[in-house]
């Protein structure tokens, strides 16, 4: 499902099973923030990024007992694992012993030439591909004296420095990142990559910093880029539970199109003097209780019957308030009128039909006075309410305003 995005057309290399590039989904990954020598731990930790929608999980191999690690954890991941590698070129080799399916190099802390190449042929013996992951905090410092600061094509120098080591050794199998914290920084690294080179590239906003301001960070930053067809892969970098950024990864790409929905979206009104019920409690009830459920649906949550059934017409399933009671709607059909106290309970019980039988099947079973009580209460409330688009009266002057002379 990729919707109105043309993608940008790039080499397809595998991270294990996983396709970056080329026709293959955009994936997402993230990092364990555990000691990778607590096995157990980190492999927790990597079950719990795969749930929560991560296709690829980075460990950091900072010393021998990690990579020792690796070797452990990798034969039972459910996902392809990245070693992260700093400093110590001997510890990328170590973790392709382990059984790594990718490795990432810094390309401002890994700089001597002979140490990169060697990494690169014992890779390429391996058949493990390379990030090179360049980092606006820890640039080179002779890149750095050159374009006076962490700018844009600078980011951009230091990683088609790297490559050209690579393929100097016949290595191909690469991926890029050009990460900075400033987001149009960020954007524009990427953008004069993407003119550069036809190798994948892994998108993220480095240290973004903790949600919710580190989400729209990254949000803006990723997004910008993914509608512009640039980016095979991403990774929010979030001071948060990294379950977090795979579960972020994950929604931002079904809400764009580029991955099928798996779980819940949620669409609510944002309330209004005109709503009948507690929007936000709603909403976030359901919320919480149909996420549990793992359903791929969406669910509308709406302040009021007058104008909620329609605008959330195109929602699998929503419910609307209205004189003390929830109408229960499917593709803005009303098909059943319930307590509002029972509000979120009903959606949770017409979701899981909905998931068993299938919206036409339960729009058959619909309640056939619902439609109409809704209908009623929806003129009652625009009655007392007044009626919000002012439809009579906009219309009569249309026609005034058309009438021949």
């Amino acid at each position: 499902m990729t919707g109105m995005v043309q993608r940008r057309q790039t080499r397809q290399i595998h991270i294990g099973g996983v396709a970056v590039g080329g026709d293959a989904p955009v994936s997402v990954q993230s990092m364990t923030i555990t000691k990778t020598a607590d096995v157990d731990g980190t492999l927790a930790q990597v079950y719990a990024l795969h749930g929560a929608g991560a296709d690829i999980v980075r460990i950091t191999c900072n010393d021998v007992e990690a990579a020792q690690a690796l070797a452990e954890i990798v034969p039972r991941s459910p996902v392809p694992i990245i070693a992260d590698i700093h400093f110590q070129y001997r510890l990328a080799l170590a973790a392709l012993e382990a059984g790594v399916a990718g490795l990432r190099l810094n390309p401002g802390n890994i700089r001597k030439e002979d140490h990169i190449k060697t990494v690169a042929q014992a890779a390429a013996g391996a058949g493990v591909p390379i990030r090179v992951g360049v980092n606006a905090g820890s640039l080179d410092k002779d890149i750095l004296a050159d374009y006076g600061g962490p700018v844009p094509e600078a980011l951009v120098a230091s990683a088609l420095k790297e490559i050209r080591y690579l393929e100097d050794v016949g290595f191909g199998d690469i991926k890029i990142s050009v990460k900075h914290s400033h987001v149009p920084s960020m954007v524009d690294a990427y953008r004069l990559l993407a003119d550069a080179v036809d190798y994948p590239l892994h998108l993220g906003v480095t240290e973004a910093g903790p949600p919710p301001a580190g989400l729209i960070k990254s949000v803006a930053g990723i997004a910008a880029l993914l509608l512009e067809g640039i980016g095979d892969t991403i990774r929010f970098s979030l001071t948060a539970d990294p379950v977090e950024e795979a579960k972020a990864g994950r929604q931002l790409l079904e809400f764009l199109g580029l991955r099928e929905r798996r779980g819940l979206d949620l669409i609510a009104c944002p309330s209004c003097g005109r709503a009948e019920v507690d929007v936000i409690r709603i909403a976030a009830e359901a919320r919480d209780v149909l996420e549990a459920e793992n359903l791929p649906i969406q669910v509308a949550v709406m302040g009021c019957v007058v104008n909620g059934p329609g605008e959330a017409r195109e929602a699998d399933l929503g419910i609307a308030a209205g004189r003390g009671r929830g109408h229960l709607f499917i593709k803005g059909r009303v098909v059943r009128v319930v307590p509002e106290a029972e509000m979120v309970q009903a959606l949770l019980d017409e979701a899981r039909l909905l998931a068993r039988d299938g919206i036409e099947a339960r729009l058959a079973a619909a309640d056939e006075t619902a439609a109409v009580e809704a209908h009623e209460t929806a003129i009652e409330l625009r009655t007392a309410q007044g009626d919000a688009n002012r439809a009579a009266e906009r219309r009569a002057a249309v026609a005034e305003v058309a009438r021949p002379e």
